[in-house]
């Protein structure tokens, strides 16, 4: 509980008000899932750092595409490492808040 205040803290104070509550649910429905074990924001741990994957992503219409790897998983497309499925872990609404707040970084 006390990472999920800390990183809504600091979303907050980075963030505009209008987009800091979607955001920061983002953020903490990114934890609530997991992801948070095989990566971070920053560098790269098991998996590839969400900054690097929203710039790989920057720009292109691929929501509902990043979306079906997250639910399904994958493997091959950031190393040889596969991601495990995550379906049904959050409901479709609550993977676009992962995704949205990934991209926006």
């Amino acid at each position: 509980m006390r990472n999920q205040s800390v990183l809504t803290f600091i979303l907050a104070a980075s963030l505009g008000f209008t987009a800091q509550s979607a955001l920061a649910d983002g953020a903490i429905l990114a934890e609530k899932a997991n992801c948070l074990t095989c990566h971070t924001v920053e560098k790269r741990n098991v998996g590839p750092a969400f900054k690097e994957v929203a710039a790989v992503y920057k720009g292109q219409d691929v929501e509902d595409k990043l979306i079906n790897k997250i639910k399904k998983g994958g493997r091959g497309n950031w190393g040889i490492l596969p991601m495990p499925p995550n379906e049904g872990k959050l409901t479709d609404d609550e993977f676009r808040e992962v995704v949205r707040w990934i991209r926006s970084l």
